[in-house]
């Protein structure tokens, strides 16, 4: 279950096993919680908003949906920290739990970020003011708020989610490779249940690696270049990003007199996806082009990780079953894989508006069974 009913559960204050770390991480009987809390909050931070939840020790989270509480993050470092420590407050108010019984706090941001949780040197998404640059906002939570404070970018903490969600009990077992496509194009690498963050922080970056575009393009498309700079990547297709800069100026003047052509290109890009549902011949193009896109990443990744599954995030999820079956099936007849690789998953991520929040919190539970009395830094 995803919530209890009621919004509360009879586990226990002190130890205790947590069934969602357990299956991404060590044999049970070493899974115990540390006597400081028997549940963890997980926050997952946007540019207006920060949606939390709670997962308690039987692995179950205690609230349904989306408990958002405003972000601030357009405001500095110093109002945001505080508007997250409120996040923790309101929803550990909302489930009826004591603050007591938190044992740590699970965090995402957008990148790039430090493995760490500390802000690019140059900013990141909705991180953009200069206060921002190179602060460290996992640690600056953890002094606030006296817990440990695990972190992971948005991308992994979805691709995180997707993935125990997905095989469950299991999930050690098992690895994925997960594409979140919103404004830019994010993602994660799980191997045997965990997050790989590299040296950096910066694995999982699907959006900028390179992918052939013969094929893709129409022969007389430009080069398609992505807001990072380098041209060709997977964003500069798979992306609102990539609808905007790239994929509607090239289609919209060969579909003359279309409803979208009298628009801003930045609110025409927004409307794509409602008239791709409606089976619109130039939106269908532009998806075409970005499952194929896709399948083209994970052709790459089934060479390079060979992963047991291919999860796929983003507005997508929220279309109209036929929309995003074709979509997907078209990810899946791009993606080329040898025989052996012919059993491989390809499916959605569940609950997209809720993963961010609901994988930082299981980065955070794994963390916290692992190492009780540091429980800090990155997880996963």
């Amino acid at each position: 279950m995803d919530h209890v009913p009621g919004g509360l559960s009879p586990f226990p204050r002190t130890g205790g096993f947590l069934e969602a770390a357990a299956i991404i991480t060590e044999p049970y009987d070493r899974l115990v919680f540390s006597s400081r809390g028997s549940v963890v909050v997980g926050l997952d931070v946007g540019g207006t908003a920060t949606n939390a939840t709670v997962l308690d020790a039987d692995g179950r989270f205690l609230v349904d949906g989306l408990v958002e509480v405003p972000s601030r993050v357009l405001e500095g470092p110093d109002v945001a920290v505080e508007a997250l420590a409120e996040a923790v407050t309101a929803v550990i108010k909302l489930t009826g739990i004591d603050l007591d019984s938190v044992g740590a706090v699970g965090l995402d941001t957008p990148g790039p970020a430090s493995a760490d949780g500390v802000i690019s040197s140059r900013g990141s998404t909705n991180f953009a003011l200069p206060a921002w640059y190179g602060f460290d906002v996992r640690g600056a939570l953890e002094k606030r708020l006296g817990l440990p404070v695990v972190y992971n970018n948005d991308g992994n903490a979805a691709a995180l989610y997707a993935h125990v969600s997905h095989f469950g009990g299991d999930a050690a077992s098992h690895s994925s490779v997960s594409a979140i496509v919103g404004t830019g194009l994010g993602g994660g690498v799980i191997d045997a249940g965990r997050v790989i963050k590299g040296a950096a922080g910066m694995a999982g970056e699907l959006g900028h690696v390179h992918i052939p575009m013969d094929g893709l393009l129409a022969e007389d498309q430009p080069l398609p270049k992505c807001a990072c700079g380098f041209s060709g990547d997977a964003e500069s297709v798979a992306s609102l990003t990539g609808i905007t800069r790239n994929l509607l100026p090239y289609w919209l003047p060969r579909f003359p007199g279309h409803e979208l052509a009298a628009l801003p290109v930045d609110q025409a890009a927004r409307l794509v996806r409602a008239a791709g549902e409606r089976g619109d011949p130039m939106a269908l193009k532009i998806f075409e082009q970005q499952a194929i896109a896709l399948g083209r990443l994970f052709t790459i990744a089934a060479n390079f990780t060979d992963p047991d599954a291919y999860f796929v995030g983003g507005g997508v999820v929220e279309t109209e079953p036929h929309f995003r079956d074709w979509f997907l099936e078209t990810i899946r007849s791009n993606t080329v894989l040898r025989d052996e690789q012919s059993g491989s998953t390809f499916a959605l991520v569940k609950d997209l508006d809720m993963a961010g929040a609901r994988g930082a919190a299981l980065a955070a539970s794994n963390r916290v069974v692992e190492n009780p009395v540091a429980g800090t830094g990155a997880g996963g």
